[in-house]
């Protein structure tokens, strides 16, 4: 081959590799925005969802940060009570206790005053027994059958252990004492004081 139609195909090789690259360039500039537009929109649909999905975290985390006000009020409500409880629980228990001492107080003294009530029928009763020979003469009033623990029932003296309704409910005469208590209120003569 000659040098001029080498240099002649050199020229024509040349500008048809140029014209080769641009158009190949063409085509990979135009594939890479194709590409890269659904790369694009392929990322758009991520950064979208990703965004929806923040919104909705953002919402959430409002929504538990509403609720932990709340419970932390309502926590603070409770403490606050909880302690009034506990200071009304003390203030009640110191009550109870003095409550408790008064009601042992008073139940002694009930003690106390049912033994003086007790006291009180047995010296009336001595009165009464006293007066008696004073006002009837025929009445001894040291007689041992004047007795604090005895009674008069239909007309019979008895026990008064006999007569209780823990008893067996008999009640039993006492034949000794039965004629020499019988007094006689009607006619007997009293003393002119």
């Amino acid at each position: 081959m000659e040098p001029k139609a080498l240099v002649k195909a050199m020229v024509e090789f040349s500008s048809k590799t140029l014209l080769l690259s641009r158009r190949v360039g063409s085509l990979y500039e135009r594939e890479l925005k194709e590409g890269s537009r659904t790369k694009v929109e392929e990322l758009q649909e991520k950064v979208d969802k990703h965004a929806e999905e923040n919104e909705a975290w953002k919402k959430e985390k409002e929504e538990w940060e509403v609720e932990r006000k709340r419970l932390a009020t309502w926590r603070v409500r409770c403490l606050d009570s909880e302690e009034k409880l506990k200071g009304r629980i003390a203030n009640l228990e110191a009550d109870y206790n003095d409550i408790k001492e008064k009601h042992d107080g008073l139940k002694g003294e009930l003690e106390d005053l049912k033994s003086c009530i007790i006291q009180e029928h047995i010296n009336g009763f001595q009165k009464g027994v006293r007066q008696a020979p004073f006002f009837y003469e025929n009445i001894d009033g040291n007689d041992v059958s004047f007795d604090v623990n005895k009674d008069v029932v239909d007309g019979v003296l008895i026990d008064e252990a006999e007569s209780s309704p823990e008893g067996d409910g008999e009640k039993e005469a006492l034949d000794a004492d039965a004629g020499s208590n019988e007094v006689v209120t009607e006619g007997s003569e009293q003393k002119e004081a």
